[in-house]
Formats: structure tokens, sequence, C-alpha cells
């Protein structure tokens, strides 16, 4: 085997290897000679298969194992050779004509593309100052909590007169744009709670003063975010039927609330519900914290990017774009903008976040962070349960698939990577409320 380098250019290498036919000849004698004594074909005694005849039968299968055996070898010595450290799996393009190579006529020949990972030294956790915001939870921030638990509680119970807010009323409707039926646009007995915002704006508005067995033309909008692109945007009327209008009974905050949710009683809820909310503070305080040390990373940092590494991540955002576009869901801000304006931005994300990768990957190779097993099998395990009865099925294409594995390792490494260089940095706590900590999220 002959491996040459090509081109060397920036982050690119490209080597040409050549598997000489008398190299894969050789290779495949020897293969045919370790499998005879163990192949049974009719009319052949056990073992006295001739070579001949093996090779007619499972010569090109044998060659084409052998071929990527080669390519394997080849792949490994101009890595090691060089002793590089490649971004991406390298690019391969075979050059030979493969039903000669098969048929031992030509030698096999074929080029890598290989991408680097760039060289830099990265900034010193030490040199770094993060500023952490913290919220201390309130009693009233509790209350709060236990006021929507109890409204979730509530017993709605008939009532005669005209429906307000916050009552629940069972219509039937139908739905019509331009004076004609549209589809999805009717429903009979369904259930509309004034005040939830659970329809679009003006249906539910349009409820109010209504009582049982009253008609009424509604007239309401379609927002221009609507999921459905046919109606976006669009006037509609409904004609409503009322069978039925029921008020909210008020729920008592008490011990018997706290035993639906399996709590032993009313303190115990509370002290749930308060460590819920300590949890969301402390998600929401290392996400700030977390972001403003990736700005300074990055701000730190300044070196080439693999352009093919910038490129996949930029196709995986896209693809996300494109599919919430279809959906009507992307963000009002996005759909503002046209697609060159969309493209620029999403690129250079894609770009802050390779750079932020390789960044926090050198970090932990040269502070030797490592994802044990059983970080990851507990990685594995918390994906099992979000699939009550198929845990196993679960674990078994984790354990069969090594990319998705790999999947579930890369954001532990980061997260340990991360606590190592906060340890190191300067940190410092200020103490905000809850609306501060959870402002302008996109910081």
């Amino acid at each position: 085997m002959q491996v040459t380098e090509t081109h060397a250019e920036g982050l690119s290498r490209v080597f040409r290897v050549v598997v000489p036919r008398a190299d894969l000849q050789q290779a495949l004698d020897a293969k045919i000679e370790e499998v005879r004594p163990k192949v049974r074909i009719n009319g052949f005694r056990p073992g006295k298969v001739p070579a001949s005849h093996l090779r007619k039968i499972y010569g090109a299968s044998m060659l084409r194992e052998i071929i990527d055996s080669e390519v394997d070898s080849a792949t490994k010595q101009a890595l090691q050779d060089g002793k590089l450290r490649v971004a991406s799996q390298p690019d391969l393009k075979v050059e030979s004509d493969m039903s000669k190579v098969v048929a031992l006529q030509e030698d096999f020949a074929f080029s890598l593309n290989v991408e680097l990972i760039p060289e830099f030294e990265p900034v010193d956790p030490a040199t770094l100052s993060v500023e952490k915001l913290v919220a201390p939870v309130s009693d009233e921030q509790v209350q709060t909590a236990l006021d929507e638990l109890a409204k979730s509680q509530r017993i709605y119970a008939e009532k005669d007169g005209p429906a307000a807010d916050g009552d629940a009323l069972t219509i039937d409707f139908l739905g019509k744009i331009d004076g004609e039926p549209f589809e999805g646009g009717a429903a009979e007995k369904a259930t509309v709670t004034i005040g939830a915002n659970q329809f679009i704006p003006g249906f539910e508005d349009g409820m109010v003063g209504l009582s049982k067995s009253d008609t009424k033309t509604v007239n309401a909008r379609f927002p221009d975010t609507y999921a459905v692109e046919t109606l976006k945007g669009k006037e509609a009327t409904f004609d409503v039927t009322v069978h039925e209008v029921r008020a909210p009974a008020e729920t008592a905050i008490d011990d018997g609330l706290a035993e639906k949710f399996g709590m032993e009683n009313l303190g115990a809820l509370r002290d749930a519900l308060r460590q819920r909310i300590e949890s969301e503070h402390a998600a929401q305080s290392r996400m700030r914290a977390k972001r403003a040390l990736f700005d300074q990373l990055e701000t730190a940092h300044d070196f080439a990017l693999p352009p093919l590494m910038v490129e996949q991540e930029f196709a995986q955002i896209w693809r996300q774009i494109e599919a919430d576009r279809a959906a009507g869901t992307l963000e009002p801000e996005d759909a503002a903008k046209s697609e060159d304006e969309l493209r620029d931005e999403y690129r250079k994300i894609a770009g802050r976040r390779v750079m932020l990768g390789l960044v926090l990957a050198e970090i932990g190779r040269r502070a030797n962070i490592d994802v044990t097993n059983d970080e990851v099998s507990q990685a594995v395990m918390a994906q099992a349960r979000q699939y009550p009865g198929q845990e196993r099925q679960v674990f078994e294409i984790y354990q069969k698939n090594p990319q998705l594995l790999a999947q579930l390792r890369a954001p532990i490494f980061e997260e340990k990577t991360v606590d190592y260089v906060l340890e190191l940095a300067r940190v410092t706590t200020r103490t905000v409320d809850r609306e501060t900590l959870f402002a302008d999220d996109e910081v």
C-alpha cells in the first residue's frame, strides 16, 4: 500500500492511496486458505474444496472485505504518520474502476480528503470573569404556584344566566371564510373556557354573555403566524350554538388539595413547589452564566474554522429552520427576514457553535476530562425512561449504534468542561429577582 500526501493547504489535507493488485491477490489467497478448512460445500469432502472453486464463489465478496480493511488501514496510517487530528470523517473518492479491481485487473486507488482540527492555544480559564445571577424563592412565588395548582383542579358547575370570564361553555360551531366552511373549522360539543386563550383571538371573547341554547355568529381573525398556511391572517365567522354554561367553583387550598398530588399535607406540597421553583432558578442561573462564559470564550479566540464542520452544523440548523417554516412555527422576527438574511445569520451561529465546541474540546483534552461509561449508561437510562414499556428496545438501539452513544457523550463532556472552567474562573454572584433572572432569555 502506498500513501502519498498530494495536497496541504490550511486545514485541508489530501492523500492518494494505491493498493497494488498483487497485494490484493496475496490477501485474497491468504483469506481463502484461512477459510478452506471450515467450508462445507455439497460434493466436496470437508476441508477439501479447491481454492479455485472458493475464489469463484466467494472471491468478489472476500475482496470487498479486504478493500474495506485496506481503506481503514490507509486512513489510520495517513493520520498516524502525520500526527493529524481530524475534524470530521475523511471524505473518500475512488479513482479505480471497481469492476476491474474486483476482477484483479487493476490496482485499487483512492483519495482521502481530510479536514484537520486547527492548532490554537486556548485561553487560561483563570483569566475569565463571570457574573452569576441568583434569585431567591419568595413565599409569594410559592403561593402563586399553589394558586395555579388549585386553579387546575377547579370543578365546574352548571349555571343559569350569561357566561362571564372564566366560565366554560359546551358548544357546537361551524367556521366560515368568505361564507364558505373551511377544513378543521367545525366541532360538536366542544369545550371553550373564556380567558384560557386556547382559541384564536376574538373567539373566546365572543362567548361572553351567551346563555344555554343561545346562538350567535362570532367574528374572529386567524393570527399571521397561524400554523396552517391557508388560514394565516384570514377573517372568519363562526356559527355557535350553546349547549351548556358552567361556572368554576373555587378549590380549597388545604390538605385535601395536597393529597390529590400525592403529598401528605399542605406543608409538604408547599415544600415541593418551593424545590421546583428553586430548580428552575438554578437552571436559569447556570444557563445565563454559561452563555456569558461562551461569549468570553468566543471573544478570546480567533482561528480558522474547519469549513466542512461549519457547513455540517449550518445544514443541521437550516433543516430545523425549514421544518419550522413549513409548519408555520418560525419565530416572528425570523419570518420577517429574507432567506439570504436568515442564511447569513444562522451561518454565523453555526460558526460560533463550531468554535466553542473546538475550544471546549481542547480545554477538556488538556485537562484530561473524560466521560465515564457509567455516565453514558445513566444518560441512556434517562432516554429509556421517556419510553415506558420500551426501555429494553431503547437500550438495544443505543448498544448497537455508536453514533447515538456519541450524541449522548458530547453534552456530558461539554457540561463537565464548563464546570471545570467555572471552577477556575473568577465567578461573582449577584442577587436579583425572578423577573430579572428570566428577562431577555437570548442574552
